[in-house]
């Protein structure tokens, strides 16, 4: 038996069926979702401190955006 535990969500938006996934990717992460609509997949994820460094004022944010072209068909130097 696994300690992990998968949690899948189905519904409809619109015309599009919506499928959110939870527990079995990322899990080195605070959080994580994969989210699958048509032909797109995204996978979310959010890692935090359990305490704030001291001295710190502020909520520091940091995005990183990977877009990976080759699965659009788009191949560098091809």
């Amino acid at each position: 038996m696994s300690m992990f535990h998968k949690v899948v969500k189905t519904f409809q938006w619109g015309q599009h069926t919506v499928t959110m996934e939870t527990g079995e990717i990322a899990r080195q992460s605070s959080g994580a979702v994969l989210l699958n609509m048509d032909d797109t997949v995204v996978l979310a994820t959010v890692v935090g401190a359990k305490t704030a460094k001291e001295g710190q004022d502020f909520f520091p944010l940091t995005v990183d955006y990977i877009e990976k072209t080759y699965s659009a068909g788009k191949i560098p130097g091809g």
